[in-house]
């Protein structure tokens, strides 16, 4: 036993010298030695740093442009203050030009909201529920659902909602949702997927072309659809939410302001400085119709309820150039000479209302390509908005890729010639007080029809 432990202690002692099969001592490093780089190696992590922080930067700079105007239309309605139907009966500037659109809205739905019964309506852009009274009066709706991106606008439609409930417990199931409705998919609302949207409706989809369709009877879109023109992206995804939602033979109704009206407009400005080419004679459509304006309120129209009202937002950039402008700045040079653009744009209108074009324009009046054209649209006490041109041909080309074909189209001034002696829209017109029951005379001023001369009204059919 005592020779076993002594050959142990040995065993142990530091000055023998280590096994063979063992590996070598590691050399000790002077502190901090091991967590040395090398500058290159410096350089290039500091390059994938950099690399890495432009690419969020890139993304974040293509949200905010996919975004684009929705947030400034948010923010605008969320911040406009409810003044009640009292004040616009009685002390707004426009209160005839309100009655007067608000006629014409309801105009349209009445005249295609057919004979049927239980209608489904989908209501995009429907503000602070301004149409509520509408679809009321009809006594044909079984589901109505409103979708705003203004989550303070979609509550005050609750709000009305709830209180037309209290008065009428017969009135139809609705459902308000704060949603963009151009640049989000609106099948992710459970009541519009429960009800029936097509996903894979458009262009290229022969099977959705044959078969498919959603369950709705009407889509309604007014005064808003011209923020879809920002781009072709939103363009598109517009046409896919409504034409996706409406069954066949379903009903799209809206209301935008008329591009032959500015069409004209920029082809006079440009005659007047002499830029315009000899073959600008007129608006683009031969049918020349004239244009129309815009309401949301329960019988009193309210611009400030639908969604074509954002604040305005600076536009100005270096040399006057928008930044939409840089897409539009290179595709017909062949067709353009020097000086054929219009630089420090202009404007137009009346003491009530302005429209006003900040940097250039096409002197042919051609809106091409047809998306991100810019202008600025004011209406006293209601309205500062960047609106977007909407090329009627060009959006009626699109439109047919997603099956829907056109029927009707008309400025306010001609829907007022064709329904005002309606049997039921002529007295409606009347209690609205569109015009005196007494005389027959419209109630609306000079000023405010010009003003109602920069929309027309339009109904799509889903084939």
């Amino acid at each position: 036993m005592a020779g076993n432990n002594q050959n142990r202690k040995r065993a142990r002692s530091p000055s023998r010298s280590p096994s063979r099969s063992r590996s070598p001592p590691r050399q000790r490093k002077r502190p901090g030695a091991g967590a040395r780089i090398s500058a290159a190696d410096q350089e290039a992590t500091r390059k994938r740093q950099q690399e890495r922080a432009q690419e969020a930067e890139r993304k974040a700079q293509q949200e905010a442009a996919q975004r684009g105007v929705h947030n400034a239309v948010k923010t605008f309605y969320n911040n406009v203050p409810e003044r009640g139907r009292e004040w616009r009966n009685t002390d707004s500037k426009i209160k005839g030009l309100r009655s007067f659109n608000n006629w014409v809205k309801s105009s349209i739905i009445q005249k295609f909201i057919g004979d049927e019964r239980n209608l489904k309506i989908l209501d995009i852009g429907c503000g602070k529920g301004g149409d509520l009274g509408k679809w009321e009066k009809s006594r044909k709706v079984e589901l109505y659902v409103g979708c705003d991106p203004a989550d303070v606008s979609v509550q005050q439609a609750k709000d009305r909602f709830a209180q037309m409930q209290k008065k009428n417990r017969r009135l139809f199931h609705a459902e308000f949702y704060a949603k963009d409705c151009f640049g989000e998919w609106l099948g992710d609302i459970p009541i519009i997927k429960q009800v029936g949207i097509d996903q894979g409706v458009g262009p290229g989809n022969a099977m959705s072309q044959r078969w498919g369709g959603g369950g709705w009877d009407m889509v309604t879109m007014m005064f808003c659809m011209h923020y879809a023109f920002e781009s072709e992206a939103k363009a598109k995804g517009m046409l896919r939410n409504v034409a996706g939602a409406l069954k066949k033979g379903g009903r799209f109704i809206g209301c935008i302001p008329n591009s032959d009206v500015l069409s004209q407009k920029v082809i006079d400005h440009h005659k007047a400085k002499g830029t315009a080419p000899a073959e600008a004679s007129g608006a683009a459509d031969d049918d020349d119709d004239r244009p129309a304006f815009a309401s949301d309120d329960e019988d009193d129209w309210n611009p400030e309820k639908s969604l074509d009202s954002p604040k305005p937002v600076d536009t100005e950039h270096t040399n006057g150039e928008k930044p939409e402008e840089a897409v539009h700045k290179d595709k017909d040079k062949e067709d353009q000479e020097d000086g054929e653009v219009e630089e420090e744009g202009f404007n137009w209108g009346n003491s009530i209302y302005n429209v006003k074009f900040s940097g250039k324009t096409p002197p042919d009046g051609t809106f091409r390509p047809p998306y991100g054209w810019k202008y600025f649209y004011t209406l006293t006490e209601a309205v500062e908005a960047p609106e977007y041109v909407v090329p009627w041909e060009a959006f009626r080309a699109l439109a047919e890729d997603y099956n829907l074909e056109l029927q009707y189209r008309k400025p306010f001034r001609e829907v007022w010639e064709e329904q005002k002696d309606d049997p039921v829209l002529g007295p409606l017109s009347e209690v609205m007080k569109v015009r005196d029951r007494a005389t027959g005379r419209l109630l609306t001023s000079e000023e405010e029809l010009d003003a109602a001369d920069f929309y027309h009204t339009f109904c799509f059919y889903k084939v």
